[in-house]
């Protein structure tokens, strides 16, 4: 899909909230915006096929599981997967904390980058392992020689990675991290939530042991998540929950589970939640992943060009939009970034402020927060321009 240099790639006029006067949504990265399609969907399973899935064997239930699987081998095949390796978790915090207590614990050594998620970091604390830290150089791009160091001892169980990170937008080698850490007999965990909505993704191509990522971030509901793994990576991790659904037998003895992936599926499944991000992945598949990744390259370069003018400004993440994702996140000097955000949100431009969930990055680059602009498919240059007005007026309060 072909759109003019400086347009929106899709009119705002699909997405509900976005009717309202004056706003300029500026935040994909924390939460996108929904398509009438999404809620069309979630709205037709509510009204004509209301059903729990897998249970019953009377019409609207069976309507209700034909929706939530073919949901299920939609979302796979869109992220290069396949609807027997892909498993529906509340989101890719759960996702990662699934994994991460499935295959670490004390005594375990797991490399984290210094550009994680809290959801990429926190749980694999939690484990007890011992955490060695792969840093950042000072475009916040990820050192792989130090990475090759961290791994060379060859007693490191799991490295775990951001596809795309949500603070200086590096885009990560994550299918080259993935045959290291493989080389190295490490397991390789990555974390794409900002990814997936952004660039066309492979995971089978890229090889990762475990992929996860979310549903709200790529214009599907909350309360969904995913995670890719590979037959054998999955058939080795136990459950997290126990209760309904994930058996295949329970006794007095014992419980065996079900086969994956609904072993990892207890209780009710989010249906409605899992169809809408299955008519997610149906509006970016019709968009062409590779359109929306050189629409929000477009709208990222433009940002950077122009956020450079403004003095006292500092931009982390690489130089280059080539390789970084659709965000750009600036301190301005002797301006909190909490200030920043609410002078421009008074004039309807939405952008986030604060350590954006990745404090330890925070620590690297000297920042205790920065302010953050993300873009999407509806993002267009004058709503950039729309920023920098925002700017040069808390630089008027502030003067």
């Amino acid at each position: 899909m072909a759109t003019v240099a400086g347009s929106a790639l899709v009119s705002p006029s699909e997405f509900p909230t976005l009717e309202r006067e004056g706003l300029v949504y500026l935040d994909a990265a924390a939460t996108s915006q929904t398509p009438r399609a999404v809620l069309a969907a979630m709205d037709d399973y509510y009204r004509h096929h209301r059903a729990s899935v897998h249970r019953g064997v009377y019409a609207i239930a069976s309507e209700a599981t034909d929706l939530f699987e073919g949901a299920r081998a939609r979302i796979a095949a869109f992220a290069g997967s396949q609807a027997a390796t892909t498993v529906f978790t509340r989101n890719a915090t759960e996702a990662l904390n699934l994994v991460a207590r499935g295959v670490a614990g004390p005594g375990d050594k797991v490399v984290v980058t210094e550009m994680e998620h809290h959801s990429n970091l926190v749980p694999w604390q939690m484990t007890g392992a011992e955490i060695l830290w792969a840093p950042l150089d000072e475009q916040g791009r990820l050192r792989l020689d130090a990475l090759d160091e961290l791994l060379s001892s060859g007693d490191v169980k799991a490295v775990a990675v951001a596809h795309v990170s949500n603070v200086v937008g590096t885009i990560n080698p994550v299918a080259e991290i993935a045959r290291r850490a493989r080389a190295a007999g490490a397991l390789s965990v990555v974390d794409g939530s900002q990814a997936v909505p952004q660039l066309p993704v492979d995971v089978g191509a890229i090889g990762a042991d475990f992929y996860a990522w979310t549903g709200h971030k790529a214009y599907g509901p909350t309360g969904i998540g995913v995670l890719h793994g590979r037959p054998e990576a999955l058939e080795a991790l136990p459950p997290l929950f126990g209760g309904g659904h994930m058996i295949a037998r329970v006794a007095k003895g014992g419980t065996r589970f079900a086969e994956v992936p609904t072993r990892f599926e207890a209780g009710t499944s989010a249906i409605a939640e899992a169809i809408g991000l299955g008519a997610a992945v149906d509006f970016l598949s019709g968009l062409g992943m590779e359109a929306v990744r050189a629409h929000e390259q477009d709208v990222t370069a433009y940002a950077l060009e122009r956020l450079r003018e403004v003095e006292g400004l500092r931009i982390h993440g690489p130089a280059d939009p080539a390789q970084r994702g659709a965000l750009v996140s600036f301190a301005l000097e002797g301006i909190h970034p909490h200030d920043v955000a609410e002078i421009i949100g008074s004039r309807g431009v939405c952008v986030r402020a604060g350590h954006h969930c990745a404090q330890v990055l925070m620590d690297a680059l000297g920042e205790q927060a920065t302010t953050r602009a993300s873009f999407s498919v509806h993002s267009t240059r004058a709503e950039v321009d729309a920023l920098l007005d925002g700017l040069a007026r808390v630089q008027e309060v502030f003067a």
